[in-house]
């Protein structure tokens, strides 16, 4: 990236996770947007360096999230005049950002390599007001006391006395307190005049090295659960657990070969099944997942299959497979990357077999999309419908919908210059599109029902996607949860128009599909369309996890980059990957709510462990950031199905055949 990337990019962080924090102090969001960021964080993890997180950086401690950064920052209420000490330098971001606000800083650090290198990366960005000193840190720097304010970047039970004595009258003092390692409560100590201190609560953070400690080397960065310890005892104990695996495991040796029985008695009754993926790019997750949708649908009656994708996309699918079920031609689609995700050779033989089931069925499955990010394809579908059924309401949409035209070749844009009211916000206007047309359904429901629900659900992606893009910039749990609660809305629109005795198969990754109650997600306040799920329909849903040791996948490096075939590295130690490889079983289902699975081997799952994810993207280089979180996996799914060695998805040539068009399933 050059200089303009990265300033952009400081922009975007400090609008989307600082003032999303409420952070309004103008010289604060000035100092973040200018001190460049990048030259503090790992250059292993550099992607990740505008993003809020808590980033580890080389002894150990953390880089904290740019929120928090501001937070603290404005805590302090800093004045250009001011002289601060800081107590621990890290890197010397946040003593950068201190060199900018006021008029010195005195900065102590415990660890001696990490002082000389934050000397030496300020000097080059010439903030000479700044003087290091290492030591602890525990009895600040007398000698240069008094100070405007203290910022201390380590957690203690309570303040120490030797530091809030070093405050000026008036002065502020700003540290994490408590000793829970998930969260930190951040306070501002102030003198007062008459030598009393007032102590106030300013915000929740995440964990802090103790005042005075040597810092603690932290797995990751973000919430941390408490997994097994490792050593020779765990290895023992995983050893026997595997074992208990290999016991439990019902084998089977490939995809066609697999004994999908014992699999459907146990689905029985559900009338939603969310069957998952690892990644979005892998073969054999693809075709067992298609060879237990056949099996609901043909066997057990499912109405309709929803996947992970835009609904304008998976509309065409639909009416290729349903060409009786509404007139006209195949719906035009918008080619959108992941391309592949969908536009592949396991996909398409699902869809060719649900043309000739459906041909055949007295009642059709149908094939729905769940997404938000089809924004313009998806205003030109009501549009479409509008002109067909009701020429003068079309008029109105387009004037409506006209206050999002200009951002169209980059909506995200649009989200930031609405939230920094640099240009207004299309929701009135959107909402009030979606009201009018579910107040004039029951003039157009006589037209043709089907056109009537794909309109509909067009208006509610183009309303759900404008708040999306606003919100994604106040952090990803606003943005994460409003796309999932869009896609469990959708699944419930699905099921009422399809019937009260409809059912659902779910096509969607192990992320969306596992209950976030039983991940880390849950300690972001995260949650997913899995969870939404279990608290709707409770045991009527039936949630299937898939996992992969090695092998390869389809995936990209970079957003909107090519798809690669990628190998993917063996699974980290101490995972459930690593453990269901040591099982010795290539493939194999779990049955996670079986009542006959021992008590030892529940118990041993239900410890905390990394969980692999992989998405459209697949970074090797940094696996364990990119790609790994924290679960519990007998919470998390009710199936869990193996495969040892995994390969990528073949993706369609443009030219894909008989009874499909050209772009198949996507237009381009």
């Amino acid at each position: 990236m050059n200089h303009s990337e990265f300033s952009r990019r400081r922009a975007v962080m400090v609008e989307r996770y600082v003032v999303g924090r409420n952070v309004r102090a103008e010289r604060v969001l000035d100092a973040m947007r200018e001190v460049p960021r990048e030259e503090f964080v790992p250059k292993a993890l550099l992607e990740f360096g505008f993003d809020d997180v808590a980033l580890p950086i080389p002894d150990g401690r953390l880089l904290p999230r740019p929120s928090e950064v501001g937070v603290m920052l404005a805590a302090l209420d800093l004045q250009a005049r001011d002289r601060v000490l800081e107590i621990g330098t890290g890197v010397g971001y946040v003593t950068a950002l201190l060199s900018r606000l006021c008029a010195s800083v005195y900065s102590v650090e415990p660890q001696g390599p990490a002082a000389l290198a934050a000397t030496a990366t300020l000097a080059r960005l010439d903030c000479h007001n700044v003087e290091i000193r290492h030591d602890s840190g525990a009895q600040g720097w007398p000698e240069e006391a008094p100070f405007d304010a203290i910022v201390v970047h380590a957690s203690a039970r309570h303040v120490p006395r030797v530091l809030r004595e070093q405050l000026v009258p008036g002065g502020r003092l700003v540290m994490a307190l408590g000793d829970d390692p998930e969260v930190a409560e951040l306070v501002r100590v102030t003198r007062l005049p008459d030598n009393q201190f007032r102590v106030e609560d300013m915000a929740d953070i995440g964990p802090a090295p103790v005042l005075g400690e040597a810092p603690h080397v932290h797995p990751h960065a973000g919430a941390m659960w408490r997994r097994p310890a490792g050593g020779k005892e765990a290895a023992v104990a995983d050893a026997a657990l595997a074992r208990l695996v290999a016991e439990a495991a019902q084998a089977f040796d490939s995809v066609e070969s697999a004994d999908l029985e014992p699999l459907l008695q146990r689905v029985g009754e559900a009338r939603v099944v969310l069957l998952g993926e690892a990644t979005h790019g892998t073969s054999e997750f693809y075709r067992m997942r298609e060879r237990i949708t056949r099996e609901l649908i043909a066997r057990k009656g499912f109405s309709f299959v929803a996947i992970e994708g835009d609904w304008p996309d998976a509309a065409r699918i639909d009416r290729s497979v349903r060409a009786g079920a509404a007139p006209g031609q195949a719906w035009s689609g918008v080619a959108r990357f992941p391309a592949w995700m969908w536009r592949n050779e396991e996909v398409r033989g699902f869809v060719d077999w649900l043309r000739e089931h459906n041909a055949q069925a007295k009642q059709p499955a149908a094939f729905h999309g769940l997404d938000l990010y089809s924004l313009y394809s998806s205003i030109d579908a009501v549009l479409a419908y509008l002109d067909r059924v009701d020429p003068p309401t079309a008029q109105v949409a387009r004037q409506r919908y006209g206050c999002l035209t200009p951002w169209e070749s980059d909506p995200a844009s649009y989200g930031l210059a609405a939230l920094t009211r640099r240009y207004r916000s299309c929701e009135p206007d959107v909402v009030k599109m979606l009201v009018d047309l579910q107040q004039k359904s029951p003039l157009y429901i006589g037209q043709d029902g089907e056109r009537l629900l794909d309109a509909l659900q067009n208006a509610r992606v183009v309303s759900q996607a404008e708040r999306y893009y606003c919100t994604m910039y106040y952090g990803s749990r606003v943005a994460w949860n409003l796309r999932d609660t869009h896609m469990f809305t959708t699944l419930r629109h699905l099921l009422s128009f399809h019937g009260a005795q409809s059912k659902a198969v779910v096509w969607a990754h192990n992320s969306h599909v596992g209950d976030s109650a039983a991940t880390e997600m849950s300690l972001r306040e995260e949650f997913n369309l899995g969870h939404l799920c279990r608290q709707e329909f409770g045991k009527s849903a039936c949630l299937v996890g898939f996992g992969t040791y090695a092998g390869t996948v389809a995936a990209a490096t970079d957003w909107d980059g090519p798809m690669e075939v990628k190998a993917v590295r063996p699974a980290l130690p101490g995972s459930y990957e690593s453990l269901f490889h040591a099982s010795g079983i290539a493939c194999f289902l779990l049955p996670l709510r079986e009542p006959s699975l021992s008590k030892a081997l529940l118990g041993g799952l239900a410890a905390p462990r990394l969980e692999r994810a992989i998405g459209v993207l697949y970074r090797p280089e940094t696996e364990r950031q990119s790609h790994y979180f924290d679960a519990v996996l007998p919470s998390q799914f009710d199936e869990y199905i193996w495969f040892d060695e995994t390969h990528a998805v073949t993706p369609l040539p443009m030219k894909v055949g008989e009874g499909l068009a050209d772009t198949y399933p996507f237009g381009v």
